[in-house]
C-alpha cells in the first residue's frame, strides 16, 4: 500500500511546477534571438501612446524589459523557497542569482544574437529574492494566525 503524506504530495506538486517553469525559462533564456524581437515595435508604439497621454518618459522600453526580467524570476523564488524547508528557504534566492549568472554566461558564449548583461542578472536576482520573500511572508502569516 502506497501512502502519500500531504506534505510529500505538496512537495511533488511543487517539484513538478518547478520543472515546468525551468523548461519555460530555458526556452525563453536560450531562444536564439531576443524573445521580444517581434514585439519591440508594438511595445514602442504603446509606450509612445502612453507618453502622449501623460505617462512619464522614464516609463520606457528599458524599464519594461527590466520589469519583465524581475517578473520572470519571481516564480523561481516562490517555487524553490516553497519546496525547501523553512529554515533553508533563503537558499532559493541564492540559487536564483547563480541560475541567472549561468543563463547570462550561456547567452554570452553561445548566442551571438542575445545580449548578456549584468543588469539582467540584477533584475533576475531581484525577482528570485522577491519570490523568496513572498514565501517567507506567507509562512510568517501562517505562524501568526
Amino acid at each position: 500500500m502506497n501512502v502519500v503524506i500531504p506534505g510529500t504530495q505538496r512537495r511533488r506538486r511543487l517539484a513538478g511546477l518547478f520543472l515546468l517553469y525551468i523548461g519555460a525559462l530555458a526556452l525563453i533564456a536560450f531562444w536564439p534571438s531576443p524573445v521580444d524581437a517581434g514585439s519591440a515595435g508594438t511595445l514602442q508604439k504603446i509606450l509612445g501612446a502612453l507618453h502622449a497621454r501623460g505617462v512619464p518618459g522614464w516609463v520606457n522600453y528599458t524599464l519594461v524589459e527590466s520589469a519583465a526580467n524581475v517578473v520572470l524570476f519571481v516564480p523561481f523564488g516562490v517555487l524553490a523557497a516553497a519546496y525547501l524547508a523553512e529554515r533553508y528557504a533563503w537558499f532559493a534566492a541564492v540559487v536564483g542569482v547563480a541560475v541567472s549568472c549561468a543563463i547570462e554566461t550561456g547567452q554570452h558564449l553561445f548566442l551571438p544574437a542575445r545580449f548578456a548583461t549584468v543588469h539582467d542578472v540584477m533584475a533576475n536576482s531581484l525577482g528570485a529574492a522577491l519570490g523568496t520573500l513572498a514565501v517567507y511572508a506567507i509562512r510568517s502569516r501562517k505562524h501568526d494566525g
